[in-house]
């Protein structure tokens, strides 16, 4: 039954899709869909406005119109639900159990969910490349899988790690990656955009926690929906407690380092 109550309105004529109130909203009632940030269902909304200060257009404002009564239990069920399709698990607004959190990863075997860590080249292989694909340069990846949802928190190439978050179009736009970026770091890769947010925040609260990270690199392009992943990394930093050197580095779509 509906009543009129106090209830976040999304301007979808503002909204860019940036995604940075979706990790600020602890009921999980906001989502990206179609490249908009929509309200999943007005039972989750609380109204209290938690998101409003981090969307950069204005798009969400608390207005009181006739919706549906917040439901507590089915938010913390919506909560649990996400979790669980992660293969984590999750409590209301309790830390998640960052020793049960598991990950996206198939029963057959799947070869994307297959770990495996890279030895760097010996002098010697580098010198025995053949001349065709001398002047190609070396991949710096050190590790498999690379996607942030494919990664377990207990992945042993996370272990003490300089992190590299990366935006999935960075590798793309920006020429020398390899050896400008990813030398030297242990990569995650993913997308604010078009992956759940709230589930990557999960994932870096785990992280944080269980791997003993040093420091962390994020890089975006300068594209706004972008800049919800540094929000991101910080949220999860922030559930875990822990206080870890972060730089923020931005590239623009025609591959320059801003």
């Amino acid at each position: 039954m509906k009543s009129l109550r106090k209830i976040i309105r999304i301007d979808a004529e503002k909204c860019n899709g940036c995604g940075l109130c979706v990790p600020s909203c602890a009921e999980g009632a906001i989502r990206i869909v179609d490249g908009k940030a929509r309200l999943v269902a007005e039972k989750y909304c609380d109204g209290l406005g938690a998101c409003l200060g981090e969307c950069p257009e204005g798009a969400l404002q608390v207005v009181d119109a006739e919706a549906e009564a917040f439901d507590e239990l089915a938010v913390k069920e919506h909560i649990s639900g996400k979790a669980t399709a992660a293969g984590g698990e999750a409590t209301g607004h309790r830390m998640p159990n960052m020793a049960a959190h598991t990950d996206k990863t198939m029963p057959c075997g799947c070869p994307s969910t297959l770990m495996q860590t890279f030895a760097p080249q010996t002098a010697c292989e580098k010198a025995n490349v053949p001349i065709a694909h001398a002047g190609s340069g070396a991949s710096a990846l050190t590790h498999w899988p690379v996607q942030i949802h494919l990664v377990p928190p207990t992945a042993p190439f996370l272990r003490g790690a300089d992190l590299l978050v990366a935006a999935d179009c960075t590798p793309v736009a920006y020429p020398r990656f390899h050896d400008g970026l990813l030398q030297g770091k242990t990569i995650l890769l993913g997308c604010p955009k078009l992956d759940e947010t709230e589930e990557y925040v999960k994932k870096f609260a785990a992280i944080f926690t269980t791997a003993g990270i040093k420091s962390v690199t994020v890089a975006v392009m300068e594209v706004p929906c972008c800049q919800a992943l540094p929000v991101i990394v910080r949220k999860g930093m922030s559930m875990a407690g822990k206080n870890i050197p972060v730089s923020v580095v931005t590239i623009s779509v025609r591959g320059e380092m801003l």
